[in-house]
């Protein structure tokens, strides 16, 4: 067996490189570059293996080790998981600074390789710079915190241990049910060390997205199921766009003659206009979508783990008879709420499960009902989008100008904060997979960080970031960090004054608004503003801030034809949102002085008796 030398470090990079795919019919990398913040623990051994790899695998230096695997995330999301970014840090606060980023992978069932530097496992040195030292057990580290939040995760104490755990890692990250975040925490003295890899390991492979085929019972049962519905909707989520199966999907509701609703991830698996479209559900959602979803007698949920503001904490589903089909790769998913499940890929299971149900198609009545409902919300999203001369507009007024004046190519990117449920109720999507809301973690700062990974997925869109003050705030270093790289985006800054929609539900929940607005916090200069426009500029972006949303058109147009990204800044109404009614759990007082808290509470009880109980 032939044999080559090399550091511990040296072979995972030399096995990184030698990964490939296909995608749309081309051999490229599988690992399509690497975020890095440098310091002890990954410089002097990784950083060397990784220079020596500098075109094969392109290092791009991040700010903050949290955004860059924020933009790792963005990246594998614009790829549809086709193609994923590693992510690697240092020891100690450079490694817990990712934890937060592995959650948002975990949630939103997303590849990304976070690779961080560990103590040292002959532990001769200890306790090293950055090292916690746990009492009870000298073998953990702040590595073991991304257990929770990862799919895979191992610490690499012995050079030959990643001939097997790579290859592991590596399945993962392909996995289409287990899909998610992988971490390796290298210890420092074993990246130096070095070992006679066999050469084998290094050959080049070439890797595919398996399509996991359903169970042939489960779709007889489905297909029974569906051809006894009168009222059948599907919910699809971002199942569907991993899959690639957006045209799959719309074949098949056209030949069943089924609405779809969408869920926060599954956003723009059909266009606005689509016949089949009725809207998004869900607490984000539309009047159109939710009564409907209200109504069914059978859910066909593709794609969809169901979360919460899918389901409106399980009280959308408001016929006590509703029966629910489940397609899903991931069986955790797919058996949620007794659902009947059909564990396989969307693309191939659709397509089965059409041809069991033959020529059968959904009432007509039904369909017209969806798109008198659909009709009906569609005014309402004239209405609160509309032009406007204010001097303080509405987030729905400035989705509305954005929307006016984008490309339908363009990808709307937003997470946290009150946008999230603006754009998902209000953007109207001229091609498929130009959305992507955050939701899964709801992580305030992925926005410019996802915006970055998104903008170097794809350089053939404009990527246009919407966030709040408040993620601007929170984490905003990528503008530099695209500027630096090349990789430009658009990004409108809403400015309303903190963390509005939180202000929101606090008052409508009773309480009076306390440190969420700026003006309602403890301090002396709560009338000090951000001037983000000049913040902005510092880190090398060009800006301009707006007065209302008069020449917001005339900016976007600006941004468009600028060589670097570009950051438009307009000042926002904090009290003005989308009407949706839709219910979501979160605690409430039982107990309390103020009469309007235990009137909410009392609303809220009430409000709890229509949820869906799982078992």
């Amino acid at each position: 067996m032939k044999t080559v030398r090399l550091t511990m470090a040296q072979a995972l990079v030399r096995y990184l490189v030698a990964q490939r795919t296909i995608v749309d019919g081309e051999e490229v990398p599988l690992f399509a570059g690497l975020f890095a913040i440098f310091g002890h623990g990954n410089v002097t051994c990784l950083g060397e293996a990784l220079e020596g790899y500098r075109e094969e695998l392109p290092t791009w230096r991040g700010q903050n080790e949290q955004s860059m695997a924020l933009a790792a995330i963005g990246y594998a999301k614009a790829k549809r998981r086709q193609q994923i970014m590693v992510a690697t840090s240092s020891i100690g606060p450079g490694a817990c600074n990712m934890v937060t980023a592995a959650g948002v992978a975990h949630s939103n069932r997303l590849p990304v390789l976070l690779i961080s530097g560990d103590t040292f496992a002959n532990r001769v040195p200890d306790p090293v710079l950055q090292q916690v030292e746990h009492f009870g057990d000298p073998t953990i580290s702040v590595n073991d915190a991304f257990k929770p939040v990862t799919r895979y995760w191992d610490r690499i104490t012995r050079p030959e241990q990643i001939i097997s755990s790579l290859p592991q890692a590596v399945a993962t990250l392909l996995d289409p049910a287990d899909c998610g975040p992988v971490f390796l925490g290298l210890c420092q003295d074993i990246q130096a060390e070095a070992y006679d890899y066999p050469e084998a390991f290094f050959e080049k492979k070439v890797h595919r997205i398996r399509r996991p085929r359903p169970d042939t019972e489960d779709l007889v049962a489905a297909a029974q199921l569906l051809t006894q519905a009168k009222k059948p909707v599907i919910i699809a989520g971002g199942g569907v766009r991993y899959s690639l199966a957006e045209a799959d999907l719309a074949d098949f509701a056209e030949r069943h003659n089924l609405p779809v609703v969408e869920t926060v991830a599954g956003r723009t698996v059909l266009t606005w206009d689509h016949k089949c479209n009725a809207g998004p559900v869900g607490v984000l959602g539309s009047e159109s979508a939710n009564a409907l979803v209200g109504e069914a007698d059978v859910v066909l949920a593709v794609g969809t783990r169901l979360q919460d503001f899918t389901t409106g904490s399980w009280t959308v589903f408001k016929n006590p008879d509703v029966r629910i089909i489940g397609i899903n790769t991931a069986r955790y998913d797919a058996t949620k709420h007794r659902s009947l499940a059909v564990v396989g890929d969307a693309q191939v299971s659709l397509t089965e499960l059409s041809a069991g149900l033959g020529k059968w198609r959904a009432p007509d009545d039904w369909m017209q009902r969806a798109a008198t409902e659909y009709e009906k919300w569609n005014q309402i999203v004239d209405r609160v989008t509309g032009p406007t001369n204010e001097p303080l507009p509405s987030y729905a007024q400035v989705i509305g100008e954005v929307m006016r004046h984008s490309d339908p190519t363009d990808l709307a990117l937003v997470a946290a904060g009150g946008l999230p449920g603006e754009l998902c109720m209000n953007w109207r999507a001229r091609s498929i997979n130009t959305f992507d809301c955050e939701f899964g973690f709801s992580c305030m700062g992925y926005e410019l960080a996802g915006g970055w990974g998104a903008a170097m997925a794809d350089p053939n869109r404009d990527v246009i970031v919407m966030c709040g003050d408040g993620s601007y705030l929170m984490m905003n270093s990528d503008i530099y960090s695209s500027v630096v790289s090349g990789h430009k985006m658009i990004v409108v800054v809403c400015d309303n004054g903190g963390f509005a929609v939180i202000n929101r539900l606090q008052e409508f929940k009773g309480s009076p608004s306390f440190n969420n607005l700026i003006e309602h916090c403890r301090g002396e200069r709560t009338d000090l503003r951000v001037d983000f426009a000049k913040h902005a500029e510092s880190m090398g972006a060009i800006t301009e801030t707006l007065e209302g949303t008069g020449d917001l058109g005339g900016a976007l147009a600006r941004a468009k034809a600028a060589d670097r990204t570009y950051v438009i800044v307009l000042k926002t109404h904090p009290r003005e949102w989308t009407p949706n009614d839709v219910f979501w759990d979160v605690g409430v007082p039982e107990v309390s002085e103020r009469d309007s808290v235990r009137a909410a509470r009392a609303d809220h009880t009430k409000g709890q008796q229509n949820q869906r109980v799982g078992v």
